[in-house]
């Protein structure tokens, strides 16, 4: 079996080499499975230009104000694991902040056994990060790593620029990429959790009661009063997620009443998640060479090579250390992963730590209970990966094929996988259908597999696999085998 794998893998080698020598990866041209792609032109419209200034020299110039691209300075602490594993995270730390806007001057690594308590860098790297800011004229300071308030709130106090960390940079990405009501509540529910806990005010005016008459006596002071709104508005946002989780969870189950599988993609972000649903099902979805460009779930219907029907789900895209309050605000999205008959986990091939997003994703599909679904392992970007690369991933996963989204290689492969590791009906059927009960006929073609069928004076004779529930319905026309 291994032999014959890494055949199919040097044949598909040899048929992609041609492809390879002309593959531009700078370059993106459209296929027919691609999107019209509008909102990606939305997007672009509103992007961020570097060397405009957002000062204003008067407060009447306030309306002809243009956004510039944010400076900023990458710092990371290096606690476990070897050094490139420390590169490899600044630089998907580096790509979160061009995506987020930001134009990235400087990046700073320090080793430790573990974090500062107080500024999550040791003094003497606060001293040297202070220095670059002044010297690259940065604005903004951002950590690879959570930071507690009392870190933030040093950090900030001793560089004199704004400090942010990893889950707050990722949550900013996502309030920028939120497109659906769903989505935008989810988003903002999961910033203001994180807010909570790190609300500040400007000098004492949050901590200040009010004096004189009528200010005696119990009372909030201003920063207990904005803390109690935030939790009114969480509590709310909360409830209108609930809601929304009824429409979907509706939809789901009137797929499972119908016994149709389930296939969730997930993966790493800028996996090709959403390229390869475009390939399968022609969906139109956004594509973008960026970070958790999609962050919507969407469900195509799909048609086995017998007939048999199936969804794809494309989700939300996965990162190392993805933030507690993104997993919470979109669980009832990530429930799409949880509830699937099948996960078709979608891998960059030619990232410098494919493993290592492996186990990032898993890590996530844990989080969310869905450690014991089957798995299949789609190698992207086959064209442009090492081979070395391709092979050490397919010794270690046994249901790994390499594909390119790009060019096509592999696809016919991976969805034979798909549909040879779908659920399967168990319950074997013999009915004679009268021609007027078309209707279930279509249904076994739909959900069930086909044995024989043969049309007779009486009407449909099938011998078909179903399951338990359409079954039930088809009991009445069970005809005898003798």
């Amino acid at each position: 079996m291994a032999k014959r794998r890494e055949e199919d893998f040097e044949s598909l080698l040899e048929e992609n080499a041609a492809v390879a020598a002309e593959f531009d990866n700078d370059i993106f041209i459209p296929d027919s499975f691609d999107s019209t792609q509008r909102d990606l032109q939305d997007r672009q419209a509103l992007r961020r230009v570097a060397g405009l200034s957002t000062e204003l020299t008067d407060i009447s110039e306030a309306e002809y104000r243009k956004l510039r691209l944010e400076r900023v300075v990458l710092v990371g602490v290096w606690t476990e694991g070897s050094s490139r594993d420390a590169e490899n995270s600044m630089t998907e730390l580096a790509a979160l902040a061009e995506t987020a806007g930001s134009q990235v001057l400087e990046a700073l690594i320090q080793r430790r056994d573990k974090p500062d308590p107080a500024t999550f860098i040791g003094s003497g790297k606060v001293s040297e990060l202070k220095s670059v800011v002044a010297a690259t004229g940065a604005d903004t300071v951002i950590c690879d790593g959570e930071l507690s308030p009392g870190q933030l709130r040093n950090l900030e106090n001793k560089v004199k620029v704004k400090v942010v960390d990893r889950t707050a940079l990722i949550l900013d990405i996502f309030a920028q990429h939120a497109k659906s009501r769903e989505g935008k509540a989810q988003v903002e529910l999961a910033q203001i959790s994180y807010l909570l806990p790190r609300l500040r005010g400007w000098g004492d005016s949050l901590s200040r009661q009010a004096g004189g008459i009528g200010g005696r006596g119990p009372g909030e002071t201003k920063i207990e009063v904005d803390r109690r709104r935030i939790r009114d508005k969480m509590a709310k946002l909360r409830i209108e997620i609930a809601e929304m989780k009824v429409a979907r969870d509706t939809k789901r189950q009137e797929r499972r009443r119908h016994s149709i599988p389930s296939v969730a993609i997930a993966g790493y972000t800028n996996a090709g998640k959403s390229s390869l649903l475009n390939r399968m099902t022609n969906a139109g979805v956004l594509v973008q060479n960026a970070l958790f460009a999609t962050l919507d779930p969407t469900v195509r219907r799909a048609e086995s090579a017998d007939g048999r029907v199936y969804t794809l789900t494309d989700t939300v895209g996965f990162v190392r250390h993805l933030p507690h309050e993104l997993i919470d605000a979109f669980r009832s999205t990530l429930e799409e992963v949880s509830s699937a008959d099948l996960i078709l986990h979608v891998v960059d091939g030619s990232h410098e730590d494919p493993m290592g997003q492996i186990t990032a994703v898993r890590q996530v599909i844990r989080d969310i209970g869905g450690e014991k679904i089957p798995e299949i392992i789609a190698i992207n970007k086959a064209e442009i990966a090492d081979p070395e690369t391709i092979r050490e991933i397919m010794r270690a996963e046994p249901d790994a094929y390499p594909i390119s989204v790009h060019t096509g290689l592999g696809i016919e492969k991976l969805i034979a996988a798909i549909e040879g590791s779908l659920p399967r009906p168990k319950v074997e059927v013999r009915v004679l259908l009268p021609y007027d009960q078309g209707h279930l006929v279509n249904r076994i073609h739909e959900e069930g597999e086909i044995i024989s069928e043969e049309y007779e004076g009486e009407g449909t004779a099938l011998h078909a696999l179903v399951d338990e529930g359409l079954y039930a319905a088809l009991k009445r026309y069970s005809v005898s085998t003798t």
